[in-house]
C-alpha cells in the first residue's frame, strides 16, 4: 500500500481495495473483418452465454456482389462444428481439406454467414475458385435482410450436397436429375442428429471422435 508503506496479502484494511482499470475489450478478428454495410444481430442467447449470430444488410446490396475469400485454417478434420453453418472443403495441392474456424480468431466475417434452409431465403451462393471459396449474391438484398447462402450446383456436387436454386437466377445451371433420396438418410450413430449427406454426417463425427 503507497500510503501506508505496508506490503499486503490482499487489500489494505485501512486504506481499502485499489481501483482496477480494465483493458479495453478488442473485437475478434473476424468481427473486425465485417464490412461497413454488414451487421451481425444475436438471434439466440442459449446456455453458458452462448450466441447465435447472424449478418444482416445495413444497405441495398447489388445481386452479383462477391464476398471472400472465406478464411479458415486448412485441416483434415473439423475441430468445430455448427449445424446452422455450411461445411467448407477445398482442394489443394491434390488434397481435400476442410476451412475449419475453430474461433473467431481464426477466421473472417463470412463464418457468421447461417445457411439457407429453402430457396425463398438464400441470398448468398457458395462456389471454390482457386482453391479459394467465396460467396456472391444471387439477388438484391435489402436493408434488414439477414444474409443465408448454400452451395453453387458444381461446389454441391463436390461437397456431395443437394442443389437449392434461386428462381430469380436464370444462370445458375441445374444439376442433372438422380435418384430421390430420403431428405434425412444419415443418422449420427453417438447424438442421432440426421444429417443430409454422408459428408456431412462425417465431418459431425469428428468431433465425437476428438471428445472420445
Amino acid at each position: 500500500c503507497e500510503d501506508c508503506g505496508k506490503s499486503l496479502i490482499g487489500e489494505c484494511k485501512l486504506h481499502g481495495p485499489l481501483i482496477r482499470a480494465k483493458d479495453r475489450v478488442i473485437p475478434s478478428r473476424a468481427r473486425l473483418t465485417l464490412p461497413h454495410y454488414l451487421t451481425l444481430r444475436v438471434l439466440e442467447l442459449r446456455a453458458g452465454n452462448q450466441q447465435i449470430l447472424g449478418v444482416f444488410a445495413k444497405k441495398v446490396i447489388q445481386k452479383r456482389t462477391q464476398f471472400g475469400p472465406y478464411v479458415g485454417q486448412l485441416s483434415t478434420k473439423l475441430t468445430r462444428y455448427d449445424e446452422s453453418r455450411l461445411v467448407l472443403q477445398v482442394l489443394k495441392d491434390g488434397g481435400k481439406y476442410f476451412l475449419d474456424t475453430p474461433n473467431e480468431d481464426c477466421g473472417n466475417w463470412m463464418m457468421f454467414v447461417r445457411l439457407a434452409r429453402n430457396q425463398e431465403e438464400q441470398t448468398l451462393v457458395a462456389y471454390q475458385h482457386c482453391g479459394e471459396v467465396y460467396f456472391t449474391t444471387v439477388k438484391p438484398i435489402e436493408p434488414h435482410t439477414e444474409l443465408k447462402v448454400w452451395y453453387a450446383a458444381d461446389y454441391a456436387k463436390f461437397m456431395e450436397a443437394s442443389a437449392v436454386f434461386i428462381k430469380e437466377e436464370s444462370d445458375v445451371c441445374p444439376l442433372p436429375p438422380v435418384a430421390k433420396e430420403p431428405l434425412e438418410p444419415w443418422t449420427c450413430s453417438s447424438c442421432r442428429s440426421p444429417f443430409a449427406t454422408f459428408a456431412l454426417l462425417e465431418s459431425h463425427q469428428c468431433i465425437h471422435k476428438d471428445r472420445v
